[in-house]
């Protein structure tokens, strides 16, 4: 019995889509925990698949909807985006306690940490940056008329929502007083760039989020969950804030691929993204700090839920998150020369 995972109804809901599934089919958890829990199903046959539903746990309200992730996918299917292809959605609680949806498998590496990053040779690693920035501007060039996604969110004044709501949250969920989070987040607030355009944003973009093949392509864009419309630099930032360099004082999650010989640095990154869409980056400054800042209130959120005990065991890595918090709002901060 895999956790998370009704098999009997489950096989019955997928064999109803799929066409000469040979059942039984086996069920292995491959990312679970503070996010959405991704699953490899396989049948007799060797064929695979992946199936995404909600924690078993507490969650944020209104996070985690599988409804809005299976909608981006399905509508991003014929774009330049990579996404798995979809095979069905399954919003009846019956058959397996809480929505789920399941896609194609798509054959790549999760690059997260030294281990993973050895799967692309170091000769292809420089080309990895490039190509998440080549996804990057893809979904930023989606066209949100053709493939229905023009009203997926608000367009307008997308930072300034963003530092209202992370604000909230963190001082929702946070028993600690960090005065440099309300001073980071009052500096940001006084200096939001104007926004000139919405586009399809991610959300959570990312290295780890995206499967790599071994040749360093970007084989597809995963996790979905918080995409909206919004400032496309916003989404760059977020990739920069993840992205750790070789000479970073700390890193955010502990071990990073990216630390490893090979990967571009983050003002390699902006370049390319400069060059490949033509927008101004003259303002990353700014969504780097903001990135780092959010970075720091997610953090702290995730943190304070597995305290409270959404999960049994807090694992290692969210165990450094109270201290990555501050050197993350501290980061914002000095960029901001605050």
């Amino acid at each position: 019995m895999v956790k998370g995972i009704e098999e009997k109804p489950v096989t019955e809901w997928l064999s109803a889509r799929v066409d000469n599934l040979e059942s039984p089919l086996t069920f292995e958890l491959i990312t679970g925990g503070h996010s959405n829990l991704t699953y490899r199903v396989s049948d007799g046959n060797g064929r695979k698949w992946v199936l995404r539903r909600p924690p078993l746990g507490h969650v944020l309200e209104g996070a985690h909807d599988m409804v809005r992730e299976h909608r981006l996918l399905s509508s991003l299917n014929n774009s330049d985006v990579p996404v798995p292809s979809v095979v069905g959605l399954c919003t009846d609680s019956e058959v397996n306690g809480a929505d789920f949806y399941v896609t194609e498998f798509v054959e790549g590496h999760v690059l997260r940490d030294q281990d993973s990053a050895s799967e692309v040779p170091p000769a292809r690693r420089p080309g990895v940056g490039a190509e998440l920035i080549k996804a990057l501007a893809a979904i930023h060039s989606v066209n949100l008329e053709a493939t229905g996604l023009a009203d997926l969110g608000k367009r307008e004044a997308y930072v300034a929502r963003q530092l209202r709501t992370w604000l909230r949250q963190f001082n929702a969920m946070t028993s600690r007083n960090l005065p440099v989070i309300e001073r980071v987040h009052d500096v940001l607030a006084a200096n939001v760039p104007e926004q000139h355009e919405a586009t399809l944003i991610h959300g959570d973009f990312r290295l780890d989020n995206c499967l790599v093949s071994t040749q360093g392509e970007v084989a597809a864009v995963l996790d979905w969950e918080i995409s909206t419309l919004g400032d496309p630099l916003a989404d760059l930032g977020i990739l920069l804030a993840y992205w750790s360099e070789p000479g970073d004082k700390f890193l955010p999650l502990g071990d990073a691929a990216t630390i490893y010989e090979g990967f571009s640095s983050r003002h390699e990154l902006v370049a390319e993204y400069a060059q490949v869409t033509g927008r101004d980056t003259s303002d990353m400054d700014f969504f780097f700090a903001f990135a780092s800042w959010r970075l720091a209130c997610i953090l702290e959120g995730v943190h304070a839920r597995y305290v409270g005990g959404a999960n049994p065991e807090i694992p290692e890595e969210v165990e450094l998150f109270p201290h990555s918090v501050v050197h993350l709002a501290e980061r914002a901060a000095e960029i901001l020369g605050v």
